[in-house]
């Protein structure tokens, strides 16, 4: 079982950036795929960005493709997200979350596929 703490969330003006940060506990963290969640109010959750077991593959979201990079930290037990270029339609809860998986290649994209989650961390964007 791994347990999963954000940071790093805040307040910040269009177009500036924030670093999310995930640490976790536990001495397997390498055995885990991790991605990151959003949810703004009255909106489901949605996938924003995901990386396999020793950074092997990553995926993003369409909507932040090209503006946010999610990396991992084995050696710490913590998966980062760099959100930059944020626009008011990134403000929401964010949530990273962890799939324990045997292969490098796997990538989970949909919110169910995860076993364990984080508290989230509130991201806001104004304009």
């Amino acid at each position: 079982q791994v347990q999963l703490v954000e940071s790093g969330g805040g307040l910040v003006q269009a177009g500036g950036s924030l670093r999310l940060s995930c640490a976790a506990s536990g001495r397997t963290f390498s055995s885990y795929a991790m991605g990151w969640f959003r949810q703004a109010p009255g909106k489901e959750r949605e996938f924003v960005a995901a990386i396999s077991r020793i950074a092997f593959n990553t995926r993003y979201s369409d909507s932040v493709k090209g503006r946010f990079t999610i990396s991992r930290d084995d050696a710490k037990n913590t998966v980062y997200l760099q959100m930059n270029s944020l626009k008011p339609e990134d403000t929401a809860v964010y949530y990273c979350a962890a799939d324990p998986t045997n292969s490098v290649l796997t990538i989970r994209t949909i919110h169910w596929e995860y076993d364990y989650w984080g508290q989230g961390t509130q991201v806001t964007v104004s304009s």
